[in-house]
């Protein structure tokens, strides 16, 4: 197999073996935890600008299938893995991991000690990194790694967002949501449909007055990658969106949007969480669920108690970082974590469950 090389920024350097498209990919390296689901996760808009570990010993070893994506495309920027498989033994896979990261362009590098990598970067934390099969030379490497911008600071939802409007669902839906796409999941508006609303998906930086001519019954704010905190069109617009007093529900990055709206602020995490396990305690009702979550960024804990329009609502057991949110006095609420949960688990899909009964 021919040789890759992975570079972090703080100078840390492993070889491993190249899989995927023969090249060169960078960005914030970031790790899931999750062990299975690899395809739900690469096609997660939320990722992208990011190099992706997976935590899991064997990844690929379940094929590719067409529809299990919750994008039209990968969006990570390369993958880095323990053991990349080829060989697949699921009988509805309709092809091999490699040939899925080949047709979508994937930089890969495996046979790395991935238990090492990421217990170094869960105490250096979050930090630019470069993999490489068709540059090996580790200064030249380096110099191209000191080019790539930091993730703080960073808008990039309007990048992933869908450019035209459009609907999923029943047009004759008893209820409608505009949702405002800062890198939805196919698998979140499939939610609303299920539960019988008719869904229509707005570009991030629609206008209020745009999304009010849909006349919806209730608005939903997305998730998506980047900084939350340049985004200050998207608050401006929840804002207005808030003062409508109408349903609203908002997941990880809408979470942040949300709060930001009530005048909250937010923070990047020292490694932020992605993976299927995390716990979290729902203090409304006094009960625990394990959730999916992919988030790099945070909402403050205390700018939160200092507002006189949010309750906190969830907590993460782990480390005590803010999961949700809802205003008082009003049908408005919102997540860090996804509820939708593909692959799973299904823990939290109530959540939409209480969006729709905001609604009825």
């Amino acid at each position: 197999m021919d040789k890759a090389l992975l570079i972090l920024a703080d100078g840390t350097v492993f070889e491993g073996e190249a899989f995927g498209k023969v090249g060169t990919a960078t960005g914030e390296i970031c790790f899931n935890t999750g062990m299975t689901g690899y395809q739900e996760v690469f096609t997660d808009p939320s990722y992208y600008g990011q190099v992706l570990i997976m935590n899991t010993a064997h990844v690929g070893n379940y094929g590719a299938k067409n529809a299990d994506i919750e994008s039209d495309s990968v969006k990570i920027n390369g993958l880095i893995c323990k053991t990349l498989s080829n060989d697949y033994s699921r009988d509805m896979a309709d092809e091999s991991l490699e040939a899925y990261l080949l047709e979508n362009e994937v930089v890969a590098i495996h046979k790395i000690d991935t238990r090492a990598l990421v217990a170094h970067i869960r105490e250096a934390g979050a930090m630019n990194c470069i993999i490489s099969s068709d540059d090996l030379d580790v200064d030249s490497l380096k110099k191209k790694l000191s080019e790539v911008p930091s993730m703080e600071g960073l808008e990039l939802a309007s990048k992933v967002s869908t450019k035209e409007a459009y609907t999923s669902g029943d047009e004759k839906a008893k209820v409608r949501v505009a949702a405002l796409d800062f890198g939805i999941k196919r698998s979140i508006v499939q939610n609303m449909v299920d539960r019988g609303a008719y869904v229509k998906v707005f570009p991030a930086k629609t206008d209020f007055a745009t999304l009010e001519a849909f006349s919806p019954t209730a608005y939903f704010i997305s998730n998506g990658p980047g900084d939350p905190a340049p985004m200050q069109y998207a608050v401006d617009t929840v804002k207005q969106i808030l003062d409508s007093d109408k349903p609203t529900f908002g997941i990880c990055l809408g979470h942040q949007i949300l709060s930001m709206a009530c005048g909250a602020t937010t923070y990047k995490m020292h490694h932020g969480h992605r993976g299927l396990n995390h716990p979290v305690k729902n203090l409304i009702k006094g009960t625990s669920e394990i959730s999916t979550q992919n988030h790099g960024f945070a909402v403050d804990a205390d700018s939160i108690k200092a507002s006189e329009q949010l309750e906190i609502t969830h907590v993460n057991l782990n480390d005590e970082t803010i999961e949700g949110v809802r205003l008082k006095g009003q049908k408005a609420f919102s997540v860090q974590y996804h509820p939708e949960a593909t692959p799973g688990p299904h823990d939290s899909r109530y959540l939409f469950d209480e969006f729709m009964d905001m609604m009825a």
